[in-house]
C-alpha cells in the first residue's frame, strides 16, 4: 500500500471484476467510478439487454471488491508523524546540592538567607 495519509491512499485504490466467460471487465477508482470498459467480441452474441445486465453485475462485483480495500486500509493504523517523545521528565522536591537541606529556604531556588 502506499504510504501517506488516509485519503491519499483511498484514491489511489482501484478494483477490476471480470464475468466468468471473460466477456465483460470493469475497472473502477477511488469512489467507486467506473475507469476502464472492456469488452471482448462476444459481446456480439449478447442482446442489449443481457449485455446491460452483465455490465451492471459485473461493476457492482467490482466495486464491492474495492469496498472491501477500503475497509481494509481504514483498518490500518496511521504510521506515526514523530518518533513518539521520551517521558516527561518527573520533578521531585529534593536539593540538588548537598548543602541545600529542605526547610532552609532553598526550595523556591533562591537563598533566603541573603536579604
Amino acid at each position: 500500500m502506499p504510504s501517506g495519509n488516509l485519503e491519499d491512499r483511498l484514491a489511489s485504490l482501484s478494483a477490476s471484476a471480470t464475468d466468468d466467460d471473460g466477456v465483460v471487465t470493469v475497472t473502477v477508482g477511488g469512489g467507486g467510478v467506473v475507469t476502464d470498459l472492456r469488452l471482448d467480441d462476444r459481446v456480439q452474441l449478447l442482446s442489449g439487454e443481457a449485455l446491460s445486465a452483465e455490465i451492471l453485475r459485473i461493476m457492482r462485483r467490482a466495486q464491492a471488491a474495492l469496498a472491501e480495500q477500503v475497509a481494509e486500509a481504514q483498518e490500518e493504523p496511521p504510521s506515526p508523524v514523530m518518533p513518539a517523545a521520551p517521558p516527561f521528565p518527573s520533578f521531585q522536591n529534593t536539593p540538588t546540592l548537598p548543602h541545600q537541606v529542605p526547610g532552609n529556604g532553598f526550595e523556591s531556588g533562591r537563598d533566603s538567607r541573603a536579604r
